[in-house]
């Protein structure tokens, strides 16, 4: 079995020559793209998140692993509340700050990161100059879930916005855009002085938590020779279109797929251009599975406002690599929910399962009770899963 740089997750094609690049609207490392500058959008970009594309290594051989140092002890990572409360504060809309607030509650109410930044324990040993997220997010996490107000500004947030993509406190922005940005921002502040050089080899609590690897198993339709390629994954983009559910949804996106004439595949044994198939699956489950389900339509740049059911509960076993074994469960936690019928308006807000495990809908500084069948009832644009 041969292996070359890894294929992209989403509906391209392996070239030995990826550049971490990215559209309009299609975030990846190491800048964010503008944020959409009429109103709170979606963004309709197909690729699933390559977050740590330029920060990890991307060639990885069969039975392989990137070779990296940990920052953070495996076995200190807690992912259960190890405290339980009420819920915290709402958080106030300061113009068009829907789409931060709703990333900035479902990472607050994220328990194994939100455990750790209560911990304190990055600040105590952060010795980074100026901007830092994650002393910015144990700081925001401890006024949200502590504070006897029931709102509170993000200022802190809303002052570092151009440190942590290209967002303006008065601009609308999509909240994928932001999650993704706000976990690169993160990673990067967990890096403890490294030089960029370094940034392959250390891996982070963030990527720790929400980071595993997809595999593109990519077979020659004329030598049937198979590549395997890996990615490092933060989330995973589904395209709806046509899907009734999150394993409808899911069951398109492993399916297997074959080239057409305009993106054949370079098979290094045929030494020619070629119809490949190829099938994507998740090679390493994620601690938290973060899933956004693409709403929009790339071409007319529609809204897909049609239900999608999504499961209290989901088994991520028949979509990994390995069929075999034990079911990889995991648990919905938070729900984000884009209202409006266009990608390039509307308005967000979320539901989150607190520490009490009782659910809230969080509709910037409002926080009001509600019950899971509320929850499973909603038009989702993100959703985040905890094993």
């Amino acid at each position: 079995m041969q292996h070359h740089s890894p294929a992209p997750s989403g509906p391209a094609w392996p070239s030995p020559r990826e550049k971490c690049t990215s559209p309009p609207l299609s975030p990846t490392v190491p800048h964010c793209p503008p944020a959409a500058p009429d109103s709170n959008s979606l963004s309709p970009s197909p690729i699933v998140s390559s977050l740590f594309k330029c920060c990890l290594p991307t060639v990885i051989g069969k039975g392989m692993t990137p070779s990296q140092k940990t920052l953070f002890p495996l076995d200190k990572i807690c992912m259960d509340w190890k405290q339980k409360r009420r819920p915290g504060a709402g958080l106030f809309n300061l113009g068009s700050t829907c789409y931060l607030n709703v990333v900035l509650q479902c990472l607050t109410y994220t328990p194994p990161l939100a455990n750790y930044l209560l911990s304190g324990q990055h600040s105590h040993f952060c010795h980074q100059q100026g901007f830092c997220m994650m002393c910015i997010m144990e700081d925001h996490v401890r006024k949200v879930l502590y504070s006897s107000a029931t709102a509170i500004r993000p200022r802190a947030v809303i002052r570092d916005l151009k440190f942590i993509g290209k967002f303006k406190p008065d601009n609308p922005g999509d909240a994928y855009e932001f999650l993704r940005c706000t976990l690169n921002a993160m990673h990067r502040a967990c890096l403890s002085e490294s030089s960029d050089s370094d940034v392959s080899s250390q891996e982070t609590i963030i990527n720790q938590i929400f980071g595993s690897l997809l595999r593109s198993r990519v077979t020659c339709q004329i030598c049937k020779t198979v590549f395997d390629f890996f990615k490092v994954f933060l989330d995973i983009l589904l395209q709806i279109k046509g899907a009734s559910s999150l394993t409808t949804a899911l069951e398109e996106f492993v399916k297997p797929k074959l080239t057409d004439g305009k993106k054949l595949f370079k098979c290094t044994k045929c030494r020619k251009k070629v119809v490949a198939s190829k099938v994507v699956t998740v090679h390493q489950a994620p601690r938290v599975l973060t899933v956004c389900l693409g709403r929009a339509d790339h071409q007319s740049n529609r809204k897909l406002s049609q239900v999608v059911e999504y499961p209290e509960y989901l088994d991520l076993r028949p979509y990994m690599s390995d069929l075999v074994g034990e079911p990889v469960l995991y648990s919905l936690y938070a729900v984000v929910v884009h209202t409006g019928h266009t990608c390039l308006g509307g308005h967000f807000f979320c539901y989150t399962k607190a520490s009490n495990g009782q659910w809230y809908k969080m509709n910037d500084m409002s926080v009001d009770s509600c019950g899971i069948h509320t929850v499973l009832g909603q038009q989702a644009y993100l959703l985040f899963y905890v094993r």
